[in-house]
């Protein structure tokens, strides 16, 4: 494995200084606006999940500078987490469930599938109906719109002593490497979860996303030190249709 396909761990610390790494906002416009009150009624006091379709997602952007991460809906707050993130791109959850005026949500945070509870008044919410599924086995990445199979595409992924973490993440960001002809490929989805093996790398903190390659030989294969590898035309098409906030489920 080469040093340059190993540093997508890193990449995130890579391009956060560099003018124009971080795609403008056109995901903005991708969701639809949801009011606060996103959930069916559960009773007074219920925490419900967001919707009893299971083809939507519930996504929460940062509108305040600072989104305070509490333990339990009212809870006290273990940690307070910047709006805009390191590289520029807004602070974004997936919602999980609601109560009152607070949110359950999935983190950008170890540990992997780490959840935690703030506050509705903070953010704003827009829903969208895609889903991202990675078979590590298969080497097959599948994206859908409701049950509309968006793409279906073989993919590289993490070697057997840096796997690419089962579960479920989310994309948080969009970036655009400054070598469009190198081993990131033409844009890369920073995802909301982390190498289990690999705690910092190149500066970063072992982040994995799903990227373009300037390798396509690479594909469908053991390759990474946990990142997602697909073609530079497939990540391109993502790039240009997806929002933040897209659940992305891997298995085994």
């Amino acid at each position: 494995m080469t040093r340059l396909a190993a540093i997508c761990l890193g990449l995130i610390a890579i391009v956060a200084g560099v003018a124009g790494a971080l795609i403008g906002a056109p995901w903005e416009d991708r969701g639809t606006t949801v009011t606060n009150n996103i959930l069916s009624s559960g009773g007074s006091g219920a925490a419900n999940s967001p919707t009893s379709d299971p083809t939507l997602s519930i996504v929460a952007t940062a509108i305040a500078t600072s989104v305070g991460v509490h333990t339990s809906a009212g809870g006290d707050p273990t940690s307070t987490l910047a709006n805009p993130i390191e590289t520029g791109a807004p602070l974004t959850f997936l919602v999980r469930e609601q109560q009152g005026t607070w949110l359950r949500v999935l983190l950008p945070l170890r540990p992997n599938g780490a959840t935690g509870w703030i506050k509705v008044d903070q953010v704003r919410l827009t829903s969208h109906h895609y889903k991202i599924r990675v078979e590590l086995a298969a080497h097959r990445l599948t994206v859908t719109d409701r049950t509309d199979i968006v793409l279906d595409t073989p993919v590289g992924v993490g070697t057997a002593d840096t796997p690419t973490p089962g579960g479920l993440y989310f994309t948080k960001e969009l970036l655009q490497p400054p070598n469009q002809n190198g081993a990131y490929g033409h844009y890369t989805y920073g995802l909301s979860g982390f190498s289990n093996v690999i705690t910092s790398f190149q500066g970063g903190d072992g982040v994995i996303g799903i990227h373009g390659t300037n390798d396509p030989s690479s594909i469908g294969k053991d390759v990474s030190h946990g990142c997602l590898r697909i073609s530079n035309e497939a990540i391109s098409m993502l790039a240009k249709r997806l929002p933040l906030g897209v659940p992305v489920e891997i298995v085994a």
